[in-house]
C-alpha cells in the first residue's frame, strides 16, 4: 500500500504538471457549465413550470451533476491519448505499481474537477442559488460530488485503456453528453412517459442530482420515484459503489496487461 501511495502521488503530480501545461483544456472545461447554466436558466427556465430562481435552484446541482459525469469522457480522452503515444507502454516499464498511473490520473481529474466547481458555485450564487441545508450537509454534498467525480474517471480510464486511439475515444467520449439529458439533471422526471421515467430515475446521474438539491436544501426528494431517486444518498453511494467495484479492476487489469 506505501508503494502504491508513492507511486500513486508521483503520478498524480504529473497529471496536474500536464494540465497546468494545457490551460486551454482547463479554461474550457471550466466555461462550459457556466455557459450552459447561463442557457439553461435563463432560456429553458422561462419556458418550464418552475421559472427563474426556483429553476436555476433546481439546475445548479443537476449541472455540477452532469460536469462530473464529464469525467468518462476527460478520463477516456488522457487514456487514449497516453496509449496511443506509446506513454502507457514506458510506464509498464518502470518498477511501480500498477494501479498508480491510473490512479494518479483519477485523482488528479477529481483536483481539477473540484477547482473548477468554485467558479461555477459562484456564478450560481449570483444568479440566485443558495444552500438552503445546513454546512455540514453542503459539505457531505460536495464530497458525494466529488466520489462520483472518482467514480466515473475510473469508467473513462478504462474505456481509453480499452479503445486505445485518441479519435476513436473522442467520438465515443461525445456520446456521453447524451447521459444528463436521459436523467434528472435539467429538468423533474415526473412529467415523463412513464416508461423514459424509469430510465431517467435509474441513471446514476439523477441519483446524484437529487442527493445533492436535497442536501442543499433546493428541492425536495420527489413522491413515487423509483429506489436510487427516492434513497438519493443512499443509491447514490450504491452507484458511486458499483462503479468503483467494476471500473478499478478492469482499468488496472488492462493497463497492466495492455494489448494482451
Amino acid at each position: 500500500m506505501s508503494v502504491l501511495a508513492y507511486d500513486g502521488t508521483a503520478m498524480l503530480g504529473r497529471q496536474l504538471l500536464r494540465m497546468r501545461n494545457n490551460p486551454g483544456l482547463l479554461i474550457l472545461t471550466q466555461t462550459m457549465p457556466i455557459s450552459m447554466l447561463l442557457f439553461f436558466g435563463y432560456v429553458f427556465g422561462s419556458a418550464l413550470a418552475v421559472p427563474g430562481e426556483a429553476y436555476r435552484s433546481f439546475l445548479v446541482p443537476g449541472l455540477l451533476v452532469a460536469t462530473a459525469s464529464g469525467g468518462i469522457m476527460t478520463g477516456m480522452f488522457q487514456a487514449a491519448h497516453d496509449t496511443h503515444r506509446g506513454v502507457t507502454d514506458r510506464f509498464r516499464t518502470l518498477p511501480m505499481s500498477r494501479a498508480a498511473v491510473p490512479l494518479g490520473q483519477a485523482a488528479a481529474d477529481v483536483v481539477a474537477a473540484a477547482a473548477g466547481a468554485v467558479p461555477f458555485l459562484l456564478v450560481g450564487l449570483a444568479v440566485g442559488w443558495r444552500v438552503e441545508g445546513s454546512p455540514l450537509e453542503a459539505v457531505g454534498a460536495f464530497a458525494l460530488l466529488m466520489l462520483f467525480r472518482f467514480a466515473c474517471t475510473w469508467a473513462g480510464i478504462y474505456l481509453g485503456l480499452l479503445t486505445r486511439n485518441e479519435e476513436a475515444s473522442g467520438q465515443l467520449g461525445g456520446a456521453t453528453f447524451l447521459l444528463p439529458l436521459l436523467s434528472s439533471a435539467y429538468i423533474p422526471t415526473r412529467g415523463l412517459p412513464d416508461w423514459l421515467r424509469t430510465i431517467a430515475e435509474w441513471n446514476p446521474i439523477s441519483a446524484v442530482a437529487t442527493a445533492l438539491r436535497d442536501l442543499f436544501g433546493n428541492a425536495p426528494v420527489p413522491d413515487g420515484a423509483a429506489w436510487p431517486v427516492a434513497h438519493p444518498v443512499a443509491g447514490s453511494l450504491l452507484w458511486c459503489a458499483v462503479l468503483l467495484g467494476v471500473f478499478v479492476p478492469l482499468a488496472v487489469r488492462q493497463y497492466a496487461h495492455g494489448e494482451r
